[in-house]
């Protein structure tokens, strides 16, 4: 089956996009108005692009009047937002920040979650999430209904249980993440993971040049 994207409405291209490009991590974005007023939503069009700067991601669509929904306002009001990182438990809060509440409405309250101070920004993080990267706008992109957010991690919180001191590692797998896959109810769990150690051409070459036995 092909699909001329030229000839697609935006609707069955991102039924086609979202569906095949999954799993996709999902930031959930605290943020603060300069007035104070506080917002949670989840973002699925996200992901890490860099980390010499630390660069992160998000792309924010707008409402079907065109203008901007509370997250994004915030954002390119303040420069500041939140990326939290969603475990399993999580989940169902995390769908309810999702909500189309009229503008103004504290997801983060409606939800009742618990919440830490930031560092260095004003928006807080989601105290249960096992990470939180505190994030500076570096450059906002507008794309045709979308904003492209793009930040740059200040701060990366993570939660003792997850991190070993000695290795420099995180233990992903403990902290349960959850993904979005295809259609509007789609969620995966990061349970079935799998190795492939990348190849290293000098080892492949040399294999290459054995001789026969």
């Amino acid at each position: 089956m092909h699909f001329d994207f030229a000839e697609t409405s935006a609707a069955d291209r991102y039924r086609l996009m979202a569906s095949a490009i999954t799993p996709r991590p999902i930031a959930w974005v605290t943020s603060q108005s300069a007035a104070g007023a506080r917002n949670a939503a989840p973002y699925s069009f996200f992901n890490m692009m860099g980390s010499a700067p630390p660069i992160v991601v998000i792309g924010m669509g707008r409402r079907p009047d065109g203008t901007h929904k509370d997250s994004a306002a915030n954002v390119l009001e303040t420069r500041e937002f939140v990326v939290n990182l969603v475990c399993e438990g999580d989940a169902p809060a995390m769908n309810l920040t999702s909500i189309d509440a009229p503008p103004g409405i504290d997801e983060i309250a409606l939800a009742g979650l618990a919440t830490a101070p930031s560092l260095a920004i004003a928006p807080p993080r989601i105290a249960s999430a096992p990470v939180a990267m505190e994030c500076r706008v570096y450059q906002t992109i507008d794309i045709g209904t979308n904003t492209l957010v793009i930040g740059e991690v200040l701060h990366f919180h993570v939660h003792d249980a997850f991190y070993d001191p000695a290795t420099r590692r995180i233990d992903t797998p403990a902290m349960h993440l959850v993904g979005r896959i295809q259609g509007a109810t789609g969620y995966v769990r990061m349970t079935d993971t799998f190795d492939l150690h990348r190849p290293v051409w000098t080892d492949r070459a040399g294999a290459d040049r054995a001789p026969m036995g």
